[in-house]
């Protein structure tokens, strides 16, 4: 028998550009799809500044948290993609906004390139309670 799969949405995040949900809740944990600096109103790129990209992806994680009835702070697994690792010491003194201890375990990967060319990324999991 599968689990029971609920898929997540909210307008105050950007809306999926693909065949994906901005989160499936299987229960109390959420897996929360990739995020990038994308204007939930105008679907538009936030490049301002690199900052600026950071704190763009991570209220787009927030408000889908809270679109799954959760919190930001209960993001328990946390995968930051980077077209530029020398950007990894921004995105913590960033993530300091954010999180609060203890934190979630974390991974920092290095990649090419990222859609709509976002030189920040972000998914998570999370669990609710």
């Amino acid at each position: 028998m599968s689990p029971q799969k609920n898929a997540i949405h909210t307008d105050r995040a950007p809306a999926a550009i693909g065949t994906y949900s901005q989160a499936i809740a299987v229960g109390q944990t959420v897996y929360l799809s990739g995020q990038i600096a994308l204007d939930p109103q105008t679907q538009e790129m936030v490049t301002d500044s690199f900052e600026a990209e950071v704190h763009q992806v991570f209220r787009n994680l927030r408000a889908v948290c809270e679109a799954a009835g959760g919190r930001l702070l209960e993001v328990v697994k946390l995968t930051i993609y980077l077209t530029d690792l020398s950007h990894f010491s921004t995105v913590n003194k960033i993530m300091l906004d954010y999180f609060e201890q203890p934190y979630p375990a974390r991974a920092a990967v290095g990649v090419k390139e990222l859609p709509k060319g976002a030189r920040v990324e972000a998914d998570g999991i999370m669990v609710i309670g």
